[in-house]
């Protein structure tokens, strides 16, 4: 099949724009608890209990607390529960997920100017999603189909017709125009094409749909680069700075089949769709923190910390296979490419945190953060200056749909962490994040916008709730420590094949992600 998206684009554009939706975009919010064995032994409740590296990304004012300087380095392992392995890709792997150092500087008998460097993995991509189910009737070229019914861009569909040039289809904005409307998908390009395109007249047809499976494999990271500056006043009030350079780099690979059935019920075969998506970029943020003693006399903090936008700019890649089993159709395969740079910025975060110390021999910590997600912004890139800087608008029906999609997100943490020795500690911690995602919120393919036309799959998965257990020991021997964690992280969705359209509705699916991290840090202290 030829490859008609560039030579659509050139139709009136002289210059391509690209943005992303809100579902591939939102696999870059929020953060694993991840970082040393301590922090995530204590359920991340150390923002203001402080003087452990990891709080240099969630308190900067926690590095505050350090009085030596001190290296360490985490190495940790994931496994997965109830996944088979998926296009190479095993329910367990081993993973590299920390690398820092803080020097800690004496400006005066109570007081500390020190600074930081530290290297973590806040998100770990890898994991293995399978959803199989009924379609009710419901299929990807019956999407396609509805669409094209509705003739018009404004209204949600394309016209669909052939482009000029060659016998291939094309969805345009109006039956009087010659652009190819944003509404017209990679997905529904193969579907015209390859199946719904009658091979002896130029008429389209649609089957609907009577079952689907659904295998996806997520791989990468978002890796942190953390610089920061922070200090302490007579021991009582601390603050601190980071800068921080995150680094994207995703993959997934995705097998989507649905069997399809005729008029009168009989079935007529299946199609197949496999994508490869790769997403991978930089992005930069601010944080600043504060933690003090409010009674002179009494260990008991408080911590406040505040996180800017993450402001990223990334590129996207697609490589898209259509492979046609059915009686229906011209063609028995297609495939569809495509590269594109676009902006995304994540909401700004606020964290309050508590904490208080008994002796040397208990510590306590609790805090909470608040991100609004619906105020994250995909935006398209129109252009660039003398300078080769990107200028950049906010994709407004996006930004519309991500509003009505994803909400503010409450994380809750709590950790304790008691020495029967002073050598030996033992950690418990919990970890609460509520969903990002409405229960009713879609994957909106009729969105008349970039980020849908550069759209080559239509699944979404709206995530509920997650629940991390943590579990921690750690000995200390001179300036040399050892500390190990436990993590069991559980998080279940509804998976959709597609959006609801036409009075049709695809089963929902339930599925989950647990997983189990066993983490082990070293560090020597100086």
């Amino acid at each position: 099949m030829k490859k008609i998206l560039l030579a659509a684009m050139v139709m009136g554009m002289v210059l391509p724009v690209a943005a992303q939706d809100t579902y591939e975009s939102g696999r870059l919010l929020g953060s694993d608890l991840n970082g040393t064995a301590r922090y995530v032994g204590m359920g991340g409740a150390m923002d203001a209990l402080g003087a452990d590296i990891s709080t240099m990304s969630s308190n900067p004012a926690g590095i505050g607390l350090f009085r030596h300087s001190t290296v360490s380095a985490t190495v940790g392992l994931v496994s997965q529960q109830g996944a088979s392995k998926f296009d190479g890709l095993s329910p367990t792997n081993m993973s590299f997920d920390q690398l820092g150092f803080v020097y800690s500087s004496r400006v005066s008998r109570k007081s500390f100017i020190n600074f930081g460097a530290n290297y973590h993995k806040s998100r770990n991509f890898d994991q293995i999603l399978s959803a199989a189910n009924r379609l009710n009737g419901a299929s990807s070229n019956g999407l396609t189909y509805n669409k094209a019914e509705r003739r018009y861009a404004s209204s949600g569909g394309f016209d669909l017709g052939f482009y000029k040039q060659s016998d291939e289809a094309v969805g345009f904005e109006s039956p009087t125009s010659d652009l190819r409307a944003y509404t017209y998908t990679q997905m529904d390009d193969l579907n015209a094409n390859v199946l719904m395109l009658d091979s002896k007249e130029d008429v389209f047809y649609t089957a609907e749909g009577e079952k689907y499976t659904f295998d996806r494999a997520h791989r990468g990271w978002i890796a942190d680069f953390d610089l920061n500056i922070s200090g302490n006043h007579n021991n009582r009030v601390y603050w601190g700075f980071t800068v921080g350079i995150h680094s994207v780099k995703y993959k997934g690979y995705s097998e989507y089949s649905e069997w399809l059935v005729s008029t009168n019920g009989q079935s007529i075969g299946g199609v197949s769709f496999g994508d490869e998506r790769k997403i991978t970029g930089t992005g930069y943020d601010v944080k600043a923190g504060l933690i003090f003693r409010p009674i002179e006399e009494s260990p008991f903090r408080i911590g406040l910390a505040v996180s800017t936008p993450t402001w990223y700019e990334l590129t996207s890649e697609n490589n898209t296979a259509m492979v046609n089993q059915s009686d229906m159709g011209r063609w028995n395969d297609g495939d569809t490419k495509e590269s594109y740079k676009f902006q995304y910025t994540t909401p700004w975060k606020f964290g309050v945190s508590l904490g208080h110390t008994v002796g040397t021999s208990v510590a306590i910590g609790a805090g909470y953060e608040y991100s609004d997600y619906g105020a994250s912004k995909n935006k398209i890139i129109d252009g660039y200056d003398a300078y080769d800087v990107a200028q950049s608008s906010v994709d407004g029906p996006m930004k519309r749909n991500t509003e009505q999609v994803m909400k503010g997100v409450h994380t809750l943490k709590a950790g304790v962490e008691i020495k029967p020795d002073p050598t030996v500690a033992i950690r418990l911690g919990y970890n609460y994040v509520s969903a990002a995602y409405n229960k009713e919120g879609e994957r909106d393919m009729t969105l008349d916008t970039p980020g849908v036309m550069y759209a080559s799959t239509s699944d979404y998965t709206n995530w509920k709730d997650t629940h991390r257990f943590t579990f921690g020991l750690g000995y200390k021997a001179g300036p040399m420590n050892i500390d190990l964690a436990y993590q069991y992280n559980a998080m279940n969705g509804d998976f959709h094949p597609m959006q609801n359209y036409g009075g049709y509705a695809p089963s929902v699916t339930s599925v989950s992600n647990k997983r189990h991290q066993v983490l082990l840090t070293l560090g020597y202290t100086f």
